[in-house]
Order: C-alpha cells, then structure tokens, then sequence
C-alpha cells in the first residue's frame, strides 16, 4: 500500500521534531490567524504573514522578485534551504505559502501533515522565543505564474475546452446559499453561487479527522475514481480567495502527481463581484451560456 508520507513533499511531525536544529530545514509557520504564532510555535520555526508578506502591498497581486529575495533573505532562507511550511486551518494557509513559492521555483518545500494542532495534540515543544537566523542573500528566479496559476480571463476558455473545475468551498457557498464559509461574516462578494461546470469536492474531503491527509488509495478514489478527474485532464481549483484551493491543487499536484493543475487564487471573491460573468445556483454544476 502507497502511504501518504512515501511522498518526499509531506513529513510527519517526528520527522519535524527530529529535524528542528538542521541547518539545511527553515521551519515555516502559516497562519488565518496571524497572531497564533506569538502564543506559542515550533523551536527554530519563523512566521510568515500570508496578508503582509506574500501579497504585493498596493495591487492585488504577489509580491515580485526584489521582494521575495527579502522575504527569505531575512527569514534566513537560501536558495539550497529546505522550507517545512505548516499552520493553523488544516495547513490552508501552509499550502497557501507553498504555492507562491512555486511560483518564484523554489522546489525544495514540505508540508507538515497534520499542521499546528496535529503538533500540539501530541504535546510536542512550543516556545514563544522568535529564532534569529544569519541573512541570507537568496536570488529568486522570474516569477512563473502561468504553469500553477490561474485568471479570470482564462476561466471561459478553460471551459469550452474542457477543462475542469474544482469549487472546493462549502456545499452551501456552492449553492449560493452563502457568500463565504459558515460561521464567518457572509460579505466578499455581491453575488452567491458557483463558476459554471464546476464540480463541488470541498477541500476537507481530502483530509481525516486530524486533518492528516488521506492516503493516496483515498484520494484516488476520491478525485479519479468517484469523480473521474484523470491525469490527462487540465484542472483549476478554486475557493474563495485561494486558500482552501491552494490546499486541494497541493492535493493533486504533490500527492496525486496530476501535472496540468492550477489555482485560481482570485477564486470567488473576483468571480462573485465581476460584471456579466455567468453564475449558477443550486447543486448541479451547469452549463457555460454564453
């Protein structure tokens, strides 16, 4: 049986625990809630703010090339360093960090199965002592969005050419019964529902109880098997801004090995507000009507 962790992309928490003081591993907190990290985090681990950090601070976009170098510059990571990303929400936000990494090609990233709780669960060290790590001088490749990235203006043409998409929100976001998960304040968009031909398949299918991922045999039978979403096939992945369906693209990209897999981080929070973009209601996914 292929087990999840054969995976070279996804280590256990012991492989964390065992690997904290190496010099070639930057262990990397991600969190929703950016202030988690100052109550407590992983010996030697630093804190990467998704909001502040990763986004460009003026347009709706990534931070560019100048800025990633700083960014791992200071958190002492180098080109040849090993970055662990973890965090709260199931690793949402971890594979969120990944992601963008991907798109300045820096290879060398893992996530923690199970993330921050999984860790703390098991009463594994915390500190709240922030680590100080020599700068670094970290040259970033050109930023390379289109193999895992996706945009609106390209979400049509995937269509007609059937491609698929992957709405991994809650079965009520994709109803259009709500604008954004339960329990959060429904507000992000002006309209409810769900991209047109897009299949439902929530993020948290993926994943166990502790939120672990499921084994491969699992997702298999979950992605191929029971929806017939094939390696052959071009897919984007969307959610609400990006951070549940970066989860599922990681899903399908490093643990299900599907090559042609993007993620559409401007996901509903673009769609919902645009202008005579098309939109269905209800649980079927529709059909393209231009």
């Amino acid at each position: 049986m292929t087990t999840k962790l054969e995976n070279p992309v996804l280590v256990s928490t012991d492989w964390v625990l065992e690997n904290i003081n190496n010099p070639k591993i930057r262990i990397v907190e991600v969190n929703e809630d950016v202030l988690l990290y100052d109550t407590g985090h992983i010996p030697n681990a630093v804190k990467i703010d998704w909001h502040t950090e990763l986004n460009d601070p003026v347009k709706r976009d990534y931070i560019n090339e100048e800025q990633f170098e700083k960014l791992c510059s200071e958190k002492g990571i180098s080109n040849d360093t090993t970055v662990v990303f973890y965090g709260d929400k199931n690793n949402w936000w971890a594979a969120y960090a990944l992601w963008v990494f991907n798109l300045f090609g820096h290879e060398l990233v893992k996530i923690m199965d199970g993330g921050r709780n999984k860790w703390i669960q098991e009463g594994k060290p915390l500190t709240k002592e922030i680590p100080q790590f020599p700068k670094t001088n970290y040259k970033a490749k050109k930023r390379n969005d289109n193999p895992i990235r996706a945009f609106k203006d390209e979400i049509i043409e995937h269509i007609k050419k059937g491609g698929i998409l992957i709405d991994v929100r809650s079965p009520k976001e994709y109803t259009g019964e709500l604008i954004h998960m339960p329990d959060y304040p429904q507000e992000g968009a002006l309209r409810g529902g769900h991209i047109p031909t897009a299949i439902n398949i929530p993020w948290a299918t993926a994943v166990n109880e502790n939120g672990t991922f499921k084994s491969i045999e699992e997702l298999r039978k979950i992605y191929k098997e029971k929806f017939n979403i094939t390696e052959d096939k071009e897919i984007i992945t969307y959610c609400r801004i990006g951070e549940r369906s970066a989860h599922t693209w990681f899903v399908l990209k490093y643990l299900l090995n599907y090559p042609k897999v993007k993620n559409y981080d401007g996901s509903w929070t673009e769609w919902g507000n645009s202008v005579r973009v098309p939109i269905v209601k209800g649980e079927n996914p529709g059909n393209l009507e231009i």
